[in-house]
């Protein structure tokens, strides 16, 4: 009991130092986002994404996002939905895809990746990378010019 904060200025520090930062994307809170049709969603997003949104989704976005509704319909409360693997690198995040388990191919494996808010409005490629970044070393004979006359053996 010692340890207790008495001091309502000390307590109102203490509380505000605990409270994390609300999400919003492009000033809509999180909850308000979840609440958006698409047409509205289209809005807010960059004009690439409006452009693809206009031109209307295709088969297999939509086939993507009825599967994360059944994967996310089957789970139980305060459980992860089941990994939903796909190829589709190119799809836009949504605000409906936000808590899903997601399996990205990056051209070798599929890469897990559980749809977090602030995700909302990139692509899906973006978190699955497809190349090994290089990881530079000593050069090799033939890099540069001083390297003619250096003996092979």
């Amino acid at each position: 009991m010692a340890d207790a904060v008495t001091d309502p200025v000390e307590a109102a520090e203490l509380k505000k130092r605990r409270t994390f930062r609300k999400f919003s994307y492009r000033g809509i809170e999180l909850d308000q986002l979840l609440d958006l049709k698409n047409e509205e969603f289209m809005e807010l997003v960059h004009a690439r994404a409006r452009r693809r949104f206009q031109r209307g989704l295709k088969r297999r976005p939509l086939g993507l996002i009825k599967k994360l509704r059944k994967a996310k319909k089957e789970t139980l409360p305060n459980e992860k939905p089941a990994v939903v693997k796909t190829h589709l690198r190119d799809m836009i995040i949504v605000p409906e895809m936000i808590g899903s388990v997601i399996g990205i191919y990056n051209g070798k494996v599929f890469n897990t990746v559980e749809i977090k808010p602030e995700m909302t409005g990139h692509y899906l490629a973006e978190f699955s990378i497809s190349y090994k970044p290089v990881k530079h070393g000593r050069p090799g004979i033939g890099a540069t010019h001083s390297s003619r006359f250096v003996p092979l053996k």
